[in-house]
């Protein structure tokens, strides 16, 4: 792996004898705090997501419904690498990054602060879900920034899987907040103030992006240019990248979604939506202990036990929910798959982040993590239409049942992918004295 990073700024230089590890404290905590309040607004995930769900299902709607709104919420996500096209080649103000941030959060405020402000009537499925799109793009825009800065910062010192620690970290700490208020909110028919709350969470977003991050400025050269379409084109013509796309696509195209995990507790059982809201606390309290665990060991195990030991935990956080009978079992399995499904998820970014070239990170993470959100949204439409078919035949519990087995059946299948994916990464070179170290 080339030791040579983008051009020194602000985020990445320090002077000679200068420490490596205060820079990684320095990146952990801007990428930390970033994905923090990303992990709070993001419309398809964060604290939106539930109280979207709630007024959907008090409007009469059904799974197969829900999810279908959920899937074409999502598919501004698949469109990631046209954002990741603009921020790698047409600078904006003299930014690559920061600029597109700034415009992305500012959108995201203020169309979920008018959202709050202008709720939208009982029954209007279309225009909430018109209201949710302009942030949801502006969210997958922010998420694609932040990633290329993630990859051009971290790569070059060996940090990408442990940023991605911090990172996910973080985003999973927002997910505790948003399982226990938005399960609270449902509880109380109080849905509208989550689009208030997260639209103050992007004015904080805003402000670390005006405030902290920095990059120099950039005219978009002829010189860079050359670099990145270079850089874009071996990729595109690289075997073992087309081998990551094709693993990530497959893993993610899981017709057992978590649309069909809602629907399924709160309408089939009979749960609370307190009570669902508070596994996905359990599910983020989980996942930040797989996030500080893969930090010990990403950069000692080889890269192909990891990629096998991603596909065998997936199947079994699938697998796990066949074993959730009442609340007491929820909450262990719930706490299980936020485990395994985690670790198994930080395997496949530190995959994609490893597998980008530094000069086009922003189009090349970006399409890597597209595919994702495509399986996924697609998978998730599907499932919907399964489960609600299978309901009329065999019942709630038998449908959610085989969502399961056929869910852990698609991601098994990731096994055929394995002899494509990249036998290992080499670790960056050691740097020269003065130079950021890995892990200092």
């Amino acid at each position: 792996m080339d030791s040579s990073g983008p051009e020194p700024s602000a985020e990445t230089s320090q002077p000679a004898g200068g420490s490596g590890r205060g820079e990684a404290w320095r990146l952990g905590l801007l990428f930390g705090a970033i994905s923090f309040l990303q992990g709070i607004g993001e419309p398809t995930e964060g604290l939106i997501a539930q109280p979207v769900r709630s007024l959907l299902k008090s409007w009469g709607r059904d799974a197969s419904e829900i999810a279908a709104f959920s899937a074409l919420l999502v598919v501004p996500w698949s469109l990631k690498p046209l954002y990741g096209l603009l921020s790698d080649f047409v600078p904006l103000a003299g930014s690559r990054r920061r600029s597109y941030l700034v415009v992305a959060s500012s959108l995201t405020a203020v169309s979920l602060v008018g959202l709050s402000l202008f709720p939208v009537p009982r029954g209007a499925t279309s225009a909430l879900l018109a209201w949710l799109l302009l942030p949801t793009v502006a969210a997958a825009f922010s998420d694609v920034v932040t990633d290329a800065l993630m990859v051009e910062q971290g790569q070059p010192r060996g940090l990408t899987g442990r940023i991605q620690v911090v990172q996910w970290a973080c985003l999973y700490g927002a997910g505790i907040v948003t399982g226990m208020v938005g399960g609270l909110l449902c509880q109380h028919h109080r849905e509208p103030w989550s689009f208030l709350i997260c639209g103050a969470g992007a004015v904080l977003t805003l402000g670390l992006a005006l405030g902290v991050v920095r990059e120099p400025a950039r005219a978009g050269d002829a010189r860079e240019t050359f670099q990145a379409l270079k850089a874009l084109g071996d990729a595109a013509r690289s075997p073992a990248l087309i081998g990551v796309g094709g693993f990530l696509l497959l893993w993610n195209f899981n017709p057992f979604s978590h649309v069909i995990l809602y629907v399924h507790m709160t309408r089939e059982l009979r749960w609370s939506e307190r009570f669902f809201g508070q596994t996905v606390a359990l599910t983020a309290l989980a996942s930040i202990a797989a996030s500080l665990s893969y930090g010990l060991y990403d950069r000692r195990v080889p890269f192909r036990v990891l990629a096998h030991a991603s596909i065998a935990l997936g199947v079994l956080s699938s697998l796990a929910y066949l074993a959730m009978t009442d609340e007491r079992s929820a909450v262990l399995v719930t706490l299980a798959v936020g485990f395994t499904y985690m670790t198994a998820t930080l395997i496949q970014l530190d995959l994609a982040a490893r597998s980008c070239p530094p000069e086009a990170a922003g189009t090349v993470f970006a399409t890597l993590m597209a595919l994702e959100n495509l399986a996924a949204s697609l998978s998730a439409w599907l499932g919907g239409h399964w489960y609600e078919q299978g309901l009329a035949h065999w019942g709630g519990r038998t449908s959610f049942r085989i969502l399961v087995l056929v869910g852990s059946a698609f991601t098994a299948a990731c096994w055929l992918l394995v002899p494509l994916l990249p036998r290992d990464f080499a670790p960056p070179r050691s740097p020269r004295r003065g130079a950021p170290r890995e892990g200092s």
